[in-house]
């Protein structure tokens, strides 16, 4: 079995003052992608210096202390890659890929839309970039993706789907197109694959009035897969115990 976590931490060197590697041998994973590291490169390798055994790989913004993606794994890579090769994309630090035997493994910060939507076009630019991506990529060999899509798919991806339908970040029609275009282009949602229409089953909540605590959340972070690899995948899970960061992480067990 080999284990792929995901996780939006919120700034690895904050989550590192935390629980996080306690959180870290419990998950037990054999690759752990980050998302929103916060860090330059120098800095996420010095946070998580104390991790004997693993590889890490890092793709930090030009902006320091924001967004970033990295890569833990427990066997080196046959090559890891950083962005996707469109320049106002990439200075962002939002992708970075690990090419294993029989896979790829990318990590993805996608663009929030931002509270006053003034991201939306930048992020259904991405949207769209970053499946041409995984496309190409996917002629080599199969492709396992996982992140922060900053979307929740449907409306049982978040708890109250009426109140911000085409009206908040995260749930607008053109960032839901942009999930369609990947789950109707050959890359299947593995959660929903395994759990079907299970409700209440989030990965990121508020700071705001005890959202977490309420399970007012959303489901924004997934693994999507390749469909000629999910026979090999055993389960997908959301680990909603892991505290941190305001979202939790998520994971698959491939067999």
């Amino acid at each position: 079995m080999m284990k792929i976590v995901s996780w939006n931490v919120n700034g690895v060197r904050a989550v590192a003052k935390k629980n996080f590697f306690n959180d870290f041998e419990k998950m037990d994973a054999d690759v752990l992608c980050l998302q929103e590291t916060k860090a330059q490169d120098d800095q996420v390798k010095e946070t998580l210096a104390s991790l004997f055994g693993y590889h890490i790989y890092s793709n930090s913004a030009e902006k320091k202390g924001y967004s970033g993606t990295a890569i833990i794994s427990k066997t080196v890579p046959l090559n890891v890659t950083k962005d996707i090769g469109i320049t106002e994309h990439d200075k962002e630090g939002r992708v970075l890929c690990a090419e294993y035997e029989k896979f790829f493994v990318i990590t993805v910060y996608v663009p929030n839309s931002k509270n006053d939507l003034s991201r939306l076009d930048d992020r259904q630019n991405f949207d769209k970039a970053f499946f041409n991506y995984l496309k190409n990529l996917e002629k080599l060999k199969p492709v396992i993706v996982c992140g922060d899509f900053n979307v929740a798919h449907k409306a049982i991806d978040l708890a109250r789907p009426k109140p911000n339908y085409n009206k908040s970040a995260g749930f607008m029609q053109e960032e839901i197109d942009g999930m369609d275009r990947y789950t109707q282009g050959g890359f299947v949602d593995t959660f929903r694959h395994f759990i079907g229409d299970s409700p209440d089953k989030y990965s990121w909540w508020s700071y705001r009035a005890g959202a977490r605590g309420n399970n007012v959340g959303w489901r924004i972070d997934y693994f999507l897969a390749s469909e000629s690899l999910v026979p090999q995948i055993a389960n997908a899970s959301i680990l909603n115990e892991v505290m941190g960061s305001d979202h939790c992480p998520v994971a698959i067990e491939l067999k």
